[in-house]
């Protein structure tokens, strides 16, 4: 959990519906039976102190040399579980304020059933819409052939929520959270709202007003 961001100034303290935001996933996160340590990264004394409330959360002060907006997370999450030693992560993000601990429960159980055939699961949301690349072809349909849009084939976007992986997949795979073999476990739209704009943030409140209140 970074102290600044680019787009929306301060949002992981930033209130969400009487809380700071952070709050809203270590909340799920401090409540699931399956998780038995929180670590929570960051560069912010403020986010250290408000985290720590959270019995299970272990503050992993961010390095000088990890810190700013340019450093990939993969690098992020290698220092972690360089302190952390061998076994299997739960990675999210404090962004994602309506992922739901039944979601966690659900990924979890999938990719430990999934061992080894797959190293590593993560969320995504499927769309069945009519996509063009940036040279306008298209990708998932025929242009000539209008099928109904619930018969083409879906496409998936990593939608950030959740990572499943293990310590030897991670570094056996050059330090990635997805490994060779991964799975994608679908999510439903409003669940994977992930905020990166003030647009974001105000449709994750009218979701979690709508739904959660």
């Amino acid at each position: 959990m970074k102290g600044e961001s680019e787009r929306v100034p301060g949002k992981n303290m930033r209130d969400f519906c009487g809380k700071p935001l952070l709050c809203r996933v270590l909340d799920v996160l401090q409540c699931h039976a399956g998780i038995s340590r929180i670590v929570v990264n960051t560069d912010s004394e403020r986010i250290a102190r408000l985290a720590s409330e959270f019995t299970k959360v272990v503050i992993h002060e961010r390095p000088a040399a990890l810190r700013g907006h340019a450093v990939p997370m993969n690098a992020v999450l290698a220092y972690d579980l360089h302190l952390l030693g061998d076994g299997h992560y739960l990675q999210t993000h404090v962004t994602n304020p309506l992922l739901a601990g039944a979601t966690i429960t659900e990924a979890t159980g999938r990719y430990f059933s999934l061992l080894p055939e797959y190293d590593s699961l993560f969320s995504v949301i499927s769309h069945q819409s009519r996509f063009f690349d940036a040279e306008q072809r298209a990708l998932n349909h025929d242009p000539a052939v209008l099928l109904n849009t619930q018969d083409l084939a879906p496409l998936h976007e990593e939608n950030s929520c959740l990572y499943l992986f293990s310590h030897a997949s991670f570094f056996g795979n050059q330090m990635n959270r997805i490994g060779r073999r991964y799975a994608l476990h679908a999510m439903s739209k409003l669940e994977s709202i992930d905020i990166d704009t003030e647009d974001d943030f105000l449709l994750a409140e009218l979701a979690w007003k709508a739904f959660r209140e």
